[in-house]
């Protein structure tokens, strides 16, 4: 009766058969290798963009809303209302809107800035002295716009840290003239670096008091007054922030006259973090999967591989069956040989992926990162998917008939 070979035994064998084809194995692991660090480098790209948003929407505060104007459903048949926010709109959110602390309305407009012989095109953002706090900027040199310059419409404005390199490299800006379109600014502060929000980089901006940019620069609506870009509105706290929601919104509905659908929308740092955790989460996913598909590439290049072994090592499966080897012993050598390559490959693959997501995260803005669970289940995909693989070639062989294969001697 035919003993059973031990364990020890099989995994010996099948190492030994690895080592003697060097090359082959080692070809035959580069499938996996790639599947594997694609996994792991597209998810943790992934996941860097997801907390790179997250991060920015976090700056904002959060007990803040942007109430923005316009709507992709809003039917204007038999609507009176006016056609975008105004600047009344923000004056009745701060007088009559009881959970708001503070209201900052703003008007956007794309302008050349000049300072002598250099210029830049820049974001001039028409806002009120609110809109520090509201928004948790901060002033690095001089100061903001103050409630004299917005109610005098005063020609002063406040450069973003990067506009200020561009306009001034070598030499102070506080007290310097810049030109933005075709009228003259002084100079009063520089802003600390804000970094990026919503792909916008906000330190290239330039901040004017918001009398001054309807004055000078956007004008007036005559039927409908003074528009604006969107309104940044800051709760009295977090707890605050779904009564403001639902008073703005019956406030504006007031004043909009809106019968059926709203011409306005207010957005939460939260409902922005749940749309930027769908888009983002679906991306990964995606990421993911695409990699998968190179694992699965990988595997059936084990499979490949592994077949045509059978058919060279036929006489020496013959032989070992003939000198009382069992099927399940030549099954065993020939899966334990698939799940090492698949393993091997795997880890190596991961070690690969791992130094890639560090490098992205060392040298771009993205803070790339992976966790432990993901790269255990990765690596535990990839010796699944050698297993998976391995089964059919390992059946053939195990199948192998030793007298049918001993007539090839």
């Amino acid at each position: 009766m035919n003993r059973r070979m031990p364990a020890t035994e099989t995994v010996r064998m099948a190492l030994s058969t690895l080592r003697s084809n060097r090359l082959r194995s080692l070809l035959t692991m580069v499938g996996i290798v790639i599947g594997n660090a694609s996994v792991i480098t597209l998810v943790g790209v992934g996941r860097g963009a997801q907390g790179l948003a997250e991060e920015q929407l976090t700056n904002l505060g959060a007990n803040v809303l942007f109430v923005v104007p316009g709507n992709n459903n809003t039917r204007r048949q038999g609507i009176t209302r006016p056609k975008t926010l105004v600047l009344e709109d923000a004056e009745a959110i701060a007088e009559q809107v009881p959970s708001v602390k503070r209201v900052a309305p703003q008007i956007n407009s794309n302008q050349v800035v000049q300072a002598g012989a250099r210029s830049a095109t820049s974001s001039i953002y028409g806002v009120t002295p609110e809109f520090v706090p509201v928004r948790s900027f901060e002033v690095a040199k001089g100061r903001f716009i103050s409630s004299q310059d917005e109610s005098g419409a005063r020609a002063v404005a406040v450069l973003g840290s990067d506009l200020r390199t561009k306009l001034f490299p070598t030499g102070a800006a506080i007290g310097q003239q810049v030109r933005i379109g075709n009228q003259a600014f002084k100079v009063v502060g520089v802003m600390a670096p804000k970094g990026a929000v919503f792909g916008s980089n906000q330190d290239e901006n330039a901040y004017i008091p918001l009398s001054t940019m309807v004055s000078r620069i956007t004008g007036r609506d005559p039927i409908y007054g003074v528009s604006l870009t969107f309104i940044s509105v800051e709760a009295r706290d977090e707890q605050s922030t779904g009564a403001a929601k639902f008073q703005i919104t019956n406030l504006l509905r007031q004043r909009h006259r809106i019968l059926r659908d709203d011409d306005f929308a207010v957005r939460s740092q939260k409902d922005a973090l749940t749309i930027v955790g769908t888009i983002t989460g679906g991306l990964t996913l995606m990421l993911a999967a695409i990699g998968g598909i190179s694992l699965l590439v990988g595997g059936i290049g084990i499979m490949n591989i592994m077949l045509v072994s059978v058919s060279e090592r036929t006489e020496e499966i013959g032989l070992r069956k003939a000198l009382g080897a069992r099927s399940s012993d030549v099954l065993q050598q020939f899966l334990v040989e698939s799940l090492v390559l698949a393993s091997l490959g795997g880890a190596i693959g991961t070690l690969v992926g791992l130094g890639t997501v560090s490098l992205v995260a060392a040298f771009t803005p993205l803070p790339a990162a992976i966790g432990a669970t993901t790269v255990v289940v990765t690596v535990g995909l990839s010796g699944s998917i050698g297993l998976f693989f391995g089964v059919v070639p390992a059946r053939r062989a195990a199948k192998l008939d030793p007298i049918v294969a001993l007539r090839s001697l």
